[in-house]
């Protein structure tokens, strides 16, 4: 018999055992590594190697062989983890040098080298541990692949490969080097704390005080002998960490500050050291509504943007280009046209130049750059991301069949990672010849089939999933399932992001889904439309799109109408019922901001502002004062999920929404979730959190399950 959907999807994270990731090409173009497990059912990342020469793959280091199968991690490695979302065990990150002839990587809080390109898999291409201090965190090794530079306890140390030394470059009581704070990690997708310079001589180094920042307890009440964890959170209008930077030259034993106004411009947002030139860093005001790109040494200002709402993190910008001692020219985005586009200029010139990409073509993210030409991922359509190339022949396309592309190119070799809707498989192409194979397990489900429309005036984008059971003219409850926030996208071209859904539609749902105002890829205004409220164009935009699916699909049975999400998407769907209900008759509510007070500084103020000066936005997007707005006849199901080691959105949020409904006499559920954080990764949790769901929810709307009601036992 087949395993059931719920089990296989936690069993395999998602599916993503078994695909390639991580990919980095050599400068010459003929070898990539990547990380990968050696099956779909396989925890345990590896390295590999492809030399496309021979299109022969190898595995350069397997954690079971090193006796490190079990991990072990530190507390500091679990929350890097929890920050970028990863799910995975054994090699789940690695460095190399700029050459790509030796890989670093950590295991268990110690770090491993292994040659790379090695004619053989004898005992001296063996991976090797070295002698840093334990637990190592970030090991990084250095452009020129002499030295590690590493973090224990705070400190920052370089280990040299070749003399064995282990030297302490920086360390200070209360402060910690080379490590991201909370916000930089969690919301401006920086997830490092120090630089390398090109000859691998300097290092341009974060140093860190959080001594001005709350100090929040987070307790496990299933295990009341354990010491709750004591966490530093920057909650909204109050003190973020005291971050600056330090230029540590290795040669001299010398630390120099960097020349940042750290007070005007508290947020460093990223740092690029490529080629001669100064190291650019990026940086923030608290409003976040001015941004620059300044020199480390110079404190030169090479750009400056200004918006009356917010200034946007760009993921891989700046980036150089090659070209002469001062470092080339240099890649940045602008907003012009309603597009956010692609400019590249020598420094000088970056404020003038106009943009290499055409308006209409908006610009997500840069991938890289390849000597003298950048890639980058854009859309035309919000659903498709497609890869292009920029260089000295001006604009090329490389991937923009309809999907979801990305890419890693060096040396003129291109690796395409792709998702379309043929499939809820990933595929990795390299120079549109040699596929990177996956050993992903195929999804026991029926394939999802969304059929698209766009809804209301403003063309909000929607897809409905049904059951591949069901026969046209038989009414269905509807599942709303949106994430509906900044930052993420749900409606895509892609089936794999469409597996759990078509689960709960297989469950007798239809499943409508919907990216309404402040959800990327579309434009900058659609993204500022949530500008001050998080709450109300966003809960109108799910209305309106249930209501334009229904007009197309007239099987959706508007008057069952339930909702589910997690974190943005558990707050719309609490949203939801409390003020729509109407319309709404069931939510589904995992991990919810109920109080926006209570969320991190960088997100949460780049759109409601300071709660001391903008006091109003908070109070109409908190969930907390809801209750006193609901008629007692308007009460509606509502389940509300928090795990308790939740560091992200944290259970006080769910607690104290569930002691206001309460005070207000709202019937409603709350399953706390022991030892669980904001990503839910255990096996059986993940597993039946899936089919309480469905039981909650087919409890309140009343939905057929075509006969499948073995997939909705709890295990």
């Amino acid at each position: 018999m087949a395993e059931s959907f719920p089990r296989q999807r936690a069993r395999t994270r998602n599916f993503s055992f078994g695909v390639p990731r991580a990919f980095q090409v050599s400068p010459d173009g003929g070898r990539i590594t990547f990380v990968r497990t050696k099956g779909g059912a396989d925890p345990v990342g590896c390295l590999w190697e492809l030399a496309l020469a021979t299109g022969r793959e190898r595995v350069i280091a397997d954690p079971r062989r090193l006796g490190a199968g079990e991990e072990n991690l530190p507390p500091e490695e679990r929350a890097r983890r929890e920050r970028v979302r990863e799910t995975g065990a054994g090699i789940v990150s690695y460095t190399t040098d700029a050459a790509c002839a030796i890989a670093a990587f950590p295991l268990s809080g110690e770090v491993y080298t292994v040659r790379l390109n090695a004619a053989d898999e004898g005992e001296g291409n063996q991976p090797v541990r070295i002698g840093t201090r334990t637990p190592a965190l970030e090991p990084r090794i250095d452009p020129a692949g002499k030295r590690i530079g590493y973090v224990h306890e705070g400190s920052f140390r370089v280990f040299d490969l070749e003399t064995g030394a282990d030297t302490l470059v920086a360390s200070e009581p209360g402060h910690t080097f080379g490590l991201a704070e909370f916000v930089a990690a969690e919301e401006m997708g920086r997830a490092r704390g120090y630089w390398w310079s090109p000859d691998g001589t300097e290092v341009l180094l974060a140093r860190v005080n959080e001594g001005p920042v709350s100090t929040w307890h987070i307790a496990d009440p299933a295990n009341p002998d354990r010491e709750p964890v004591r966490w530093k959170y920057p909650a909204a209008g109050t003190p973020n960490a005291r971050v600056d930077l330090f230029i540590a030259s290795l040669t001299a034993g010398e630390l120099a500050k960097a020349a940042w106004d750290d007070h005007a411009f508290p947020y460093l947002v990223t740092a690029n050291w490529a080629g001669g030139a100064d190291p650019l860093i990026v940086t923030q005001t608290r409003d976040q509504k001015t941004m620059r790109v300044s020199g480390a040494r110079t404190g030169e200002v090479l750009i400056e943007d200004k918006d009356p709402d917010w200034t946007d993190v760009i993921d891989g910008v700046p980036a150089r280009l090659d070209g002469g001692p001062d470092g080339g020219l240099l890649v940045w985005t602008r907003i012009s046209d309603g597009t956010r586009r692609l400019v590249v200029a020598a420094p000088g010139d970056l404020a003038s130049a106009p943009p290499v990409t055409p308006a209409g073509l908006y610009v997500r993210r840069v991938l890289g750059t390849d000597g003298d030409s950048v890639l980058f991922t854009a859309s035309t359509d919000p659903a498709e991301i497609g890869v292009w190339r920029y260089g000295p022949g001006g604009l090329t396309a490389v991937a923009t069949s309809p999907g979801v592309h990305a890419a890693v190119a060096g040396g003129g070799t291109t690796v395409v990672i792709s998702r379309d809707l043929a499939g809820p498989g990933v595929t990795a192409c390299v120079n549109e010849t040699l596929d990177i194979a996956s050993t992903a397990q195929t999804p026991n489900l029926p394939a999802p089939a969304p059929r698209f429309l766009a809804a209301g005036p403003d063309g909000i984008a929607v897809a409905v999933l049904f059951p591949s059971w069901h026969r046209p003219g038989t009414k269905l409850p509807v599942l709303m399932a949106p994430y509906g926030g900044p930052g993420h996208q749900e409606v895509l071209a892609a089936a794999a992001v469409y597996l759990q859904n078509q689960w709960f539609a297989e469950q007798g749902f239809a499943v409508v889904t919907a990216d309404g105002h402040g959800t990327p890829g579309r434009s900058p205004v659609w993204e500022r439309g949530i500008a001050g409220d998080f709450a109300t164009r966003v809960l109108e935009d799910q209305v309106t799109a249930l209501r334009a699916a229904a007009a197309e699909f007239p099987d959706l049975d508007t008057s069952r109408v339930g909702i589910r999400g997690w974190s943005f998407g558990g707050y719309l769907s609490a949203l939801a019922v409390l003020r729509r209900p109407d319309v709404f008759a069931a939510a589904v509510a995992g991990a919810p901001v109920t109080d926006w007070r209570l969320y991190d500084t960088h997100y949460t103020e780049r759109y409601l502002g300071d709660p001391a000066e903008n006091p109003a936005a908070y109070e109409a997007s908190s969930l907390i004062h809801d209750p006193e707005r609901v008629l007692a006849t308007d009460h509606r199901a509502l389940l509300v999920i928090h795990g308790l080691a939740d560091d992200n959105v944290l259970v006080a949020h769910s607690l104290r929404l569930s002691s206001a409904l309460l005070a207000a006499g709202y019937p409603h559920s709350v399953l706390p979730l022991s030892g669980i954080t904001h990503m839910t990764a255990q096996e059986t949790v993940a597993e039946n959190l899936l089919l309480l769901q469905v039981a909650f929810l087919r409890s309140a709307l009343g939905a057929e399950d075509g006969g499948r009601r073995g997939e909705s036992r709890v295990r």
